[in-house]
């Protein structure tokens, strides 16, 4: 248990310390739920359009997101830590949670086939029963994750029984496994041909994209289940049996009473990662899409030939992505001496919030470089090779501030958290409200302001960018450096 934690009384151990062979299986569950987010993130905004959402409305449909993140998983973790089933405290919802996401993940799949067998018209753009199905599993795949990633992080702090270097180790496995899964997924989505592994996938109201969409979700199913089916039956956990003593306020009362007592250093560093993120939510939200309507100049519903180019450009999206997660996962290793380097973690993050700013300055520039190619070789034409070149460029080199986001955030939190009155989990619950609330605001803001400003990603990106320009200002001259003798490793914060 990291420093500061706050440990129930009466929380049993797990066979007083796991062996990192069992902790491994465990954190391989995080590639499973990585797999899933990373199709998510890549293929599903181009798919809903697909179905007849607009681009405007299909933002609304993220808010899921953030709202199952503000409620779920801080509950989840709640009732975890006091669960008595015989089965232990975390299994039940782990177990609870892949189920839900297999649940969710075959629905959002099978959206347009089950859709159509309701009675959606094929030759109509818009299949409002399709576009129900598939809403109501996008807002179950995101409560699912959010119900499984909190059990398996709060498992592993268990099985790490107090041991700060098991607790950085298996922390340190379960960010790899999520790059794994990145990868995976990523790849898997940047390949238009892997649905004649599973032929059946292609019918009347699912064309190539929709059954390679389909056949990706049901690897994510396989995978996921058998990571899981694996970890708890080779995991075990001693029945939880004793009720917390003396708390007088739930979960949600303690976590208002922390934000009143929180220091100058703590309300600062929330403040640069609320910015920060509203700088990176409009490129997570529509990076694939960018690559199919801006730089490939397609339609997700338009000629033969604009859907043509749509696809062409989100599969080259899901492999940019690809790229971002191989450069994401190499940057993490080498965050804490370059930090030193540069004089400490928050000019560090000052810096490649810099770098994230200037990336999203450069969407701008690939983007009108992709029309005036377009305007000179007809509109139908593929960009050219240095477009193309500096599009990837963009998403590898953004690899590198999404890998600080990931890690410096959580680990300033755990050591400022040393001089408050919270422990790591709450702080860190904190930390994920200042993530969550940007979400909702990109969410809302970014459609109505795209389609104000003529339609397309444009906008929303270059307000990312100055947000980011802001973060990285307030992250040099505002946030103060940690206490120099405390030592908290970089890296156990990462992940989505």
């Amino acid at each position: 248990m990291e420093q500061g934690a706050i440990e129930p009384k009466g929380t049993a151990d797990i066979d007083n310390s796991s062996s990192y062979k069992k902790i491994i299986i465990v954190a391989a569950i995080a590639a499973g739920i990585q797999f899933g987010w990373a199709l998510q993130l890549s293929l599903l905004t181009p798919y809903v359009q697909q179905l007849g959402v607009s681009h405007t409305w299909s933002a609304f449909i993220w808010l899921c997101g953030p709202m199952s993140g503000l409620i779920v998983q801080p509950t989840v973790g709640y009732y975890s830590d006091r669960c008595t089933s015989r089965f232990g405290r975390r299994r039940p919802f782990i177990v609870a949670g892949a189920i839900s996401v297999a649940a969710a993940v075959f629905l959002i799949g099978f959206a347009a086939d089950i859709g159509h067998s309701l009675g959606d018209q094929l030759t109509k753009p818009t299949k409002p029963r399709a576009v129900t199905i598939f809403v109501v599993g996008f807002w179950v795949l995101d409560v699912a994750n959010n119900m499984l990633q909190g059990p398996c992080r709060a498992l592993l702090a268990d099985m790490s029984c107090s041991n700060q270097k098991k607790m950085r180790v298996a922390n340190g496995f379960f960010s790899f496994f999520m790059g794994v899964g990145n990868v995976l997924g990523y790849a898997a989505g940047s390949n238009s041909s892997l649905y004649k592994l599973l032929p059946f996938t292609i019918t009347k109201a699912c064309d190539a994209y929709c059954a390679n969409l389909k056949t990706c979700f049901l690897i994510d199913i396989v995978l996921l289940l058998a990571i899981t089916t694996a970890a708890v039956l080779l995991v075990s956990e001693r029945p939880y049996e004793n009720a917390i003593d003396n708390e007088t306020e739930p979960f949600f009362g303690q976590l208002c009473g922390a934000l009143k007592r929180l220091s100058k250093p703590m309300w600062v560093l929330l403040l640069v990662t609320a910015l920060n993120w509203i700088g990176w939510f409009p490129f997570i939200m529509y990076d694939t899409d960018w690559m199919g309507a801006e730089v490939y100049g397609g339609k997700p519903q338009g000629t033969p030939e604009q859907e043509r180019n749509y696809d062409l450009g989100v599969r080259a999206g899901a492999l940019g992505l690809m790229v971002n997660s191989f450069v994401l996962g190499f940057t993490a290793l080498g965050i804490e001496p370059i930090s030193r380097a540069v004089g400490g973690l928050r000019w560090v993050w000052g810096i490649v919030n810099v770098v994230l700013a200037i990336c999203m300055g450069c969407t701008v520039a690939v983007t009108k470089a992709a029309e005036k190619w377009r305007a000179v070789h007809g509109g139908l034409a593929l960009p050219p090779p240095d477009v193309k070149g500096g599009a990837f460029a963009i998403f590898a080199i953004l690899g590198v501030p999404l890998s600080v986001t990931y890690s410096v955030p959580f680990a300033l939190a755990s050591i400022f958290s040393l001089s408050s009155n919270a422990g790591q989990g709450l702080s860190l619950g904190i930390l994920n409200l200042f993530i969550v609330i940007p979400q909702f605001f990109v969410s809302a803001v970014s459609g109505p302001l795209d389609a104000a400003l003529g339609g397309g990603n444009l906008p929303a990106f270059v307000m990312g960018g100055i947000a980011a320009a802001v973060s990285a200002v307030c992250a040099m001259f505002l946030l103060p450096d940690p206490p120099p003798e405390t030592h908290v490793a970089v890296t156990m914060g990462a992940g989505h």
